[in-house]
């Protein structure tokens, strides 16, 4: 859960149990409570769209640096968390040697940030084949229906 994410409940479960106390009746107060949850989540969809469009752009981007360099971070964060878990200890149980790279928090989150930006786009690349797909399948299909209703009146 995002810092954002917890700001947001934060102040939305006190304004839910003001409704809850201000509103007697209880199907408007849940009617009330509902579309503000409604507006949350609609405003928190256009963040993640948001964040989304930036990522795709960099994908698509003409550089080889602008289009690779969230792949190589997560890359250098990989290799640090294993040096830290993997190669570490075991240099230090065989020669009493190993060294350890301090991870702050804030890579975790990056790498979390990373992770999901990668995962998205997957998801909107092959979202977008497959809607291009079923074009290209609808537009086949009636073409071949023309076609036929062509040959019937002739």
């Amino acid at each position: 859960m995002s810092i954002i994410d917890k700001a947001l409940g934060a102040v939305v479960s006190p304004i839910l149990d003001i409704v809850d106390k201000a509103v007697t009746d209880k199907d408007q107060a849940a009617a009330i409570k509902a579309e503000i949850t409604r507006a949350l989540i609609l405003e928190r969809s256009k963040s993640v769209e948001a964040r989304m469009q930036v990522v795709l752009a960099e994908a698509n981007g003409e550089s080889w640096l602008q289009r690779n360099w969230r792949p190589l971070l997560m890359l250098t964060i990989v290799a640090i968390v294993a040096n830290n878990y993997l190669v570490a200890p075991y240099l230090g149980a065989m020669f009493g040697v190993g060294l350890t790279l301090p991870l702050p928090s804030a890579l975790w989150d990056l790498m979390t940030l990373g992770v999901g930006g990668y995962i998205a786009t997957q998801g909107v690349r092959e979202g977008v084949s497959s809607w291009q797909q079923g074009q290209v399948a609808r537009e086949q299909a009636k073409a071949g229906r023309l076609g036929d209703e062509i040959d019937a009146r002739r």
